[in-house]
């Protein structure tokens, strides 16, 4: 029996220049699923994502998805691109496991909290206060170059990667109250933290924790786990019942913490390089 790919419809351009088409899975012309792939401007040229795939409970198993995601990438390299990125739900076990054998490593994950109880006071001896000018002048470049990084590390050119985080970052501190604060533990600043709004979940308005530092020489103290009850604190005043944030892969120690915490990975996000 043959897998291949039909597609539904034309391609479609996008108004950022992204192109989108949708396609049946079918095996000898028989549809048993489909399978929706896109190009990923945002990511700079050459990055290619496979929004979304299925396969017909009755077919399952017998490696259509396999055979599905390969003939995607195929055509992802027919449109320039040298790398693919996917997000699965955490509780998408086979989807998971099908990434992993095609070949696709793990970039970051996405973590949340459902706030449904008040977080703990700070300890004795430790309080909140918002960043001095001095501390913020200093913060700036280094938070602005950190994301940068990021999306650099994803294919985009240098200066439109340095451009991009200087408008995120501008639209996150310019509103009242967007400024980092300072962890403050018998009078020496020993961390920072920076909470705002942002979409947590498809459709879903919560807090997000876009930055969070302990200090060296000051951690393994409990700074941060006041932090991030901080952290939750400000995003019930919001109104927010969700909080979320990102951790890279690899990065075993802060999972775990974040874990202790009560936060649970929603999605996990993975990116294969097309040889």
């Amino acid at each position: 029996m043959t897998t291949t790919l039909r597609p539904t419809g034309p391609l479609q351009p996008g108004t950022d220049g992204a192109r989108t088409r949708s396609y049946e899975v079918c095996v000898n012309s028989r549809p048993v699923g489909g399978i929706e792939i896109a190009t990923l401007p945002a990511c700079g040229a050459g990055t290619g994502t496979v929004r979304s795939l299925w396969i017909d409970p009755a077919d399952r198993r017998r490696g259509r998805g396999t055979v599905a995601a390969l003939a995607a990438e195929e055509v992802l390299r027919g449109w320039g691109c040298g790398r693919v990125e996917v997000s699965v739900p955490a509780d998408a076990a086979e989807a998971v496991r099908l990434a992993t054998v095609l070949g696709y490593t793990e970039r970051g994950r996405d973590l949340l909290k459902v706030l449904d109880t008040e977080p703990p006071a700070p300890p004795p001896d430790t309080g909140i206060r918002p960043m001095t000018e001095p501390e913020f002048r200093e913060w700036w470049p280094t938070a602005v170059e950190a994301y940068a990084r990021g999306w650099t590390e994803r294919g985009l050119p240098d200066v439109e990667a340095r451009a991009r985080s200087e408008a995120h970052h501008r639209a996150l501190v310019d509103p009242p109250g967007g400024r980092p604060e300072v962890l403050v533990h018998r009078g020496e600043a020993v961390g920072r933290l920076l909470v705002g709004p942002n979409e947590v979940r498809p459709g879903e308005r919560g807090a997000y924790v876009y930055d969070i530092e302990v200090a060296e020489g000051h951690r393994g103290r409990g700074h941060g786990r006041a932090l991030m009850h901080r952290a939750e604190s400000r995003a019930r005043e919001s109104g927010a019942r969700l909080i979320g944030l990102h951790v890279v892969a690899g990065d075993t120690r802060a999972l775990g913490f974040y874990e202790s915490l009560g936060y649970r990975t929603a999605d996990i996000h993975l990116v294969k390089r097309l040889l």
